[in-house]
């Protein structure tokens, strides 16, 4: 493998403290050295980073690859390809796949092709029970064994307090968090959004916060009985992030995710996107999206995650009640966070989307230290548009098309190779190929 020198960039390092112009020499797959000045041979690739930030791998710890069951929406091979693209070197895909990620051999499945796709690491995350239908308890260690970094019927939410302690207690010594996906499906019913004075005016169902708030409780609470670590997926409200807090208060194990849309947009964007700002939890009332921006400025958010959750045209186009929920968001998140989050100081941004996902889902990575894969994101401080029509991610709806965006990813580099380079993908045997 071809030595690579990123030459001139603003290293932002957090877990060593690092936020300084320095160069990055990659060798063999690995982070070789870091220093002010390094010379390059007549061997060594040369990308010239000036102007831009060099960061650890960007790492989206919630996203949907669809594969297998569902692979006109999205494949692990398009879905990685679309990470690549907006900047990740890795993300973890959820297991509400068909059938779901719940035996050994599919979580294998999953790895075998992301590593045969060759574009960003997939991380898959296995189900916490069979089916995803809250009955019967998964083979945790086997699904650990198998690949599994995390585990989640994400998608529903174990609808059973009883089973979700029984699983807590069964995989407690198990590594891998469980990550809660918090909806009560009794309060939720029928609804297409949140419920509050935009649902009253459009005359649709709405779910309201305590939907949310309701499981948040009940699994941080069982996650303190059980001594299990959760993790709180796309927590929406202000009441969710205070319960937490709380949590956190009690030294239960527990971290928490925002989502991109649930900072920048809020109930009063429904009305103009309609299905395509369709998602679960619902988008909130605008006091909330603000209650989360401040939570992530006060420390109180562990990470910020995507949700990508890519459908085909045509499930979006249906009639509101039936129209699919979710959109893609890989390739814009970088350029929304920014948005939503303008004052955030570019280390605490850093470890938001790479050195805390790592640590949480327990992966090698988020970070430039000596000695580690060399998963780097260069991302520059520059204006770009979004255009969904050009995703490569095989869906093609979000309700942030036509945005303009205040930061974008310019180089993905994976294991030392890159995969990304102003907007260009290839895939890591692309790459090394003369």
């Amino acid at each position: 493998m071809t030595p690579l020198l990123i030459r001139g960039g603003r290293v932002v390092n957090p877990s060593q403290n690092l936020d300084a112009l320095r160069d990055v020499l990659v060798r063999d797959g690995l982070i070789a050295e870091i220093a002010e000045h390094i010379e390059a041979n007549a061997e060594t690739e040369v990308y010239d980073a000036t102007n831009a930030i060099v960061a650890p791998g960007f790492i989206d710890m919630h996203v949907h690859l669809r594969e297998p069951g569902d692979a006109h929406k999205e494949t692990i091979a398009t879905g990685a390809a679309a990470a690549a693209a907006g900047g990740f070197t890795a993300v973890a895909c959820m297991p509400n796949t068909r059938p779901a990620l719940d035996a050994p051999a599919l979580i294998a499945e999953v790895v075998r092709k992301a590593e045969e796709a060759g574009f960003a690491r997939v991380y898959p995350i296995a189900a916490i029970t069979r089916a995803r239908e809250g009955h019967e308890l998964a083979p945790f260690w086997s699904l650990h064994a198998a690949g599994a970094v995390a585990f989640s019927d994400d998608g529903t939410t174990v609808a059973s307090a009883r089973v979700l302690r029984q699983a807590a207690l069964y995989a407690r010594d198990v590594p891998g968090v469980f990550i809660s996906h918090c909806e009560d499906e009794a309060l939720k019913a029928d609804s297409v959004m949140n419920e509050g004075g935009a649902s009253a005016r459009l005359g649709l169902s709405g779910a309201p916060n305590l939907a949310e708030e309701t499981i948040v409780a009940r699994d941080l609470l069982i996650g303190g009985e059980t001594r299990k670590p959760f993790h709180i997926a796309h927590v929406s409200t202000a009441l969710g992030i205070k319960l937490v807090e709380f949590a956190r208060a009690q030294g239960y194990a527990v971290t928490c995710e925002v989502t991109p849309h649930h900072l920048l947009l809020d109930d009063e964007s429904f009305e103009h996107f309609r299905a395509d700002a369709k998602v679960n939890p619902p988008l909130r009332a605008a006091s909330e999206a603000a209650a989360l921006r401040n939570a992530v400025r006060e420390g109180k958010v562990d990470a910020l995650a995507s949700d990508h959750a890519p459908h085909a045209r045509d499930e979006k186009a249906h009639l509101l009640s039936e129209a699919a929920v979710g959109f893609s968001g890989l390739e814009v998140a970088i350029g929304a966070y920014a948005q939503a989050l303008p004052d955030i100081r570019l280390p605490r941004f850093v470890e938001l989307v790479s050195t805390n996902p790592a640590r949480i889902l327990g992966i090698n990575g988020g970070t430039l230290r000596v000695g580690a894969p060399a998963d780097v994101t260069i991302f520059a401080e520059r204006p770009w548009r979004v255009q969904a029509s050009r995703f490569r991610s095989l869906g093609k709806n979000t309700p942030f098309d036509g945005a303009t965006f205040p930061r974008q990813a310019i180089a993905t580099i994976v294991g030392g190779t890159v995969v990304m380079q102003n907007g260009t993908v290839r895939s890591r045997a692309q790459s090394q190929t003369p």
